[in-house]
């Protein structure tokens, strides 16, 4: 993408989004009563539902309840690629078409759909708010009657040089958090705050700090994973990466956006109600590997300390202590091989490779940290740069890790057959998380111990989410030999 953009493409292929929670409690209210509202299940971030029906002793007793099959032509990264959300009676998605449906809860049925036709290769997604359905196409931003799916307004938000919107949105207090992508030449992403009401634009961030001295050549910045939001109205963004990665003769390691490149690759906090930037701090400086920051952080108080997590494709996490903003750890994760520092002219193995790291989002419960990652090498060069659309993702391995959030030491990971894109999603003591492959996995977050697995009809390149006593998960790519893409729920038997 100018890295950041076309890394958002392509890790949309195997990325998403979820959603939930209401207001602020503490950290971040968490889900209630079996909804899922918000992107990434509450506004820390968590992607955990602490009270659920689904417990490591009974999680084996799912079965599929109903499927929604996707019909649309597919994009780069399939027909599905975010996290659906849920109220009491209705669950909502959003297709790679834009489009956005409203099924029954209990059988799956249409209760009206909202077509945009308009190709987006995610993650996109949806969020609920106030009888409101938030989400965007490619280029606006959108809100919709949750019960009609009447639209209620539209924004375009995308520019010359903001080129693409493929973030799910998160609502709080009457505010909406989107984010724009930056291509090359001169693309700058920004994050936005929208009224609520109206769409109108309330304030705009814009993610790369100054202008490229090279703005034919560069372009970069923007999220592509939620914010979250603490009890103090701060808000916390993962942001991508400066392009383009490698270089080329003329411009070799990068040299098309010299220096560190403020804010690329950084926690980025921002006040909500203003968007006045409040400190930052950059993991990768100079980036030449596209090794986004791009996972939504987490925010959780851990041993009484207040943190942040956050991690991206360079395979690494890192938590900082949100009073002092001093990073706390950093934990490697995964595979690693020539991912720091200058490259060589000549081609070398690099790992994590583009479509590698930690790919999509984490999620916390009960002081640990649960990590889907990608084993998946790459090549990089200061005089070339690797081609995405040539990576053959099912080449790659999975990970869950599950990380100590007070020491980052690792206390657990499973090795999976197939690339981890399906963030990780707790409800109670299980995690679930799910693989390019084609399957669903659930562990105890104890020990991880594997407690059941389903094969789905297609590819999988979204995240789970949990509501009451069932599991939503899309399977948004088609594979050789493989049945229609679907959105499949899973509920307790008996």
């Amino acid at each position: 993408m100018a890295a950041a953009a076309t890394c958002a493409r392509r890790v949309s292929a195997l990325a998403a989004a979820g959603a939930a929670g209401a207001l602020l409690c503490g950290c971040g209210a968490r889900s209630s009563e079996g909804t899922w509202r918000l992107p990434n299940s509450d506004l820390a971030g968590t992607r955990a539902v602490a009270s659920s029906a689904i417990t490591a002793a009974n999680v084996s007793r799912l079965r599929v309840r109903w499927r929604f099959r996707f019909t649309a032509k597919p994009s780069f990264s399939g027909i599905f690629a975010s996290t659906p959300i849920a109220d009491r009676r209705t669950v909502y998605v959003q297709d790679l078409r834009s489009t956005v449906f409203a099924l029954d809860r209990f059988t799956g049925r249409v209760r009206w759909t909202a077509r945009f036709d308009a190709p987006n290769d995610g993650p996109n997604g949806l969020a609920l708010d106030s009888g409101r359905i938030f989400g965007a196409t490619d280029s606006d931003a959108f809100a919709l009657s949750a019960s009609s799916g009447a639209k209620l307004w539209q924004r375009h938000l995308t520019t010359p040089s903001e080129q693409l919107v493929d973030i799910a949105p998160v609502v709080w207090h009457g505010l909406v958090f989107l984010s724009t992508i930056g291509y090359q030449p001169f693309g700058r992403g920004a994050i936005y705050a929208l009224d609520g009401r109206t769409g109108a634009i309330r304030w705009k961030f814009v993610t790369i700090a100054h202008p490229w001295q090279h703005p034919l050549e560069a372009g970069g910045g923007g999220l592509w994973y939620p914010v979250s939001i603490d009890a103090h109205g701060r808000l916390y963004a993962g942001n991508s990466n400066p392009g383009p990665w490698g270089g080329s003769p003329k411009l070799p390691n990068g040299a098309a956006f010299p220096g560190p490149v403020p804010y690329s690759d950084s926690l980025i906090v921002l006040d909500a109600r203003t968007g006045r930037l409040l400190w930052h701090d950059q993991v990768t400086a100079h980036d030449v590997r596209d090794q986004d920051f791009q996972a939504t952080p987490i925010l959780a108080t851990v041993n009484g300390a207040e943190l942040v997590l956050g991690a991206g494709k360079a395979g690494r996490v890192v938590a900082w202590n949100r009073r002092t903003r001093q990073r706390v750890w950093t934990t490697s994760v995964g595979v690693h091989r020539n991912d720091r520092g200058p490259l060589p002219r000549r081609r070398v193995t690099v790992c994590p490779g583009l479509l590698g790291g930690v790919e999509t989002p984490m999620a916390y419960a009960e002081g640990r940290l649960f990590v889907p990652v990608v084993d998946l090498c790459g090549w990089g060069s200061a005089v070339a740069r690797q081609n995405v659309a040539g990576i053959d993702p099912s080449r790659g391995k999975g990970r869950l890790v599950a990380l100590d959030a007070a020491t980052g030491r690792p206390l657990w990971q499973r090795r999976l057959p197939s690339p981890n894109f399906g963030c990780a999603t707790v409800a109670g003591d299980v995690v679930f998380t799910s693989t390019y492959d084609g399957v669903v996995y659930a562990f105890a977050t104890r020990d991880g111990s594997k407690l059941w697995q389903r094969r789905m009809p297609a590819g999988v390149n979204a995240c789970p989410a949990v509501a009451g006593d069932m599991v939503l998960i899309g399977a948004g790519i088609r594979r050789p030999g493989g049945h229609a893409p679907a959105l499949v729920a899973f509920g307790l038997a008996g």
